[in-house]
């Protein structure tokens, strides 16, 4: 049979006592750092986010000016048939090399901030990962 005495009202004590040190020195650091990694997270998915939305907004922005740049030489190509085909095709064949030019230089252009974009995103996640790694872990790693 359990005995009401002196040594209950200290193990009470003792039990209290553990569980606001555990809460002081353990469960509030944890949830400390569990909230700073999240916040963390949270950080590097809206930078993502924006650079996947810079990206399309180039990739956008690209096929407006080639839709333009295709509807400008349509137009000029139309207006030289009038003046004659000897005439019209010369324009024409210089309009396509302008047209070229200029898609390639948008496309080398958008290839080269593309990749621009994953590396930073590649550097980040690495960064992210080795940090989070390295606090979970409690030590360096290399």
């Amino acid at each position: 049979m359990v005995e009401l005495n002196s040594t209950l009202v200290i193990q009470m004590i003792n039990f209290f006592l553990l569980i606001f040190l555990l809460n002081f020195f353990l469960y509030k650091p944890i949830l400390n750092i569990i909230r700073k990694r999240n916040d963390m997270m949270d950080t590097f998915r809206e930078e993502t986010q924006s650079l996947h939305e810079t990206v399309d907004m180039k990739v956008s922005e690209y096929e407006e000016r080639l839709h333009e740049a295709r509807m400008e030489a349509m137009n000029q190509r139309d207006l030289i048939k009038g003046d004659g085909v000897e005439a019209a095709a010369a324009i024409i064949e210089e309009a396509k090399k302008e047209v070229s030019v200029m898609v390639e230089d948008f496309r080398v252009k958008l290839d080269r901030e593309r990749e621009e974009a994953r590396t930073l995103l590649q550097d980040r996640t690495r960064d992210l990962a080795v940090e989070i790694s390295e606090k979970i872990l409690g030590r360096g790693i290399q």
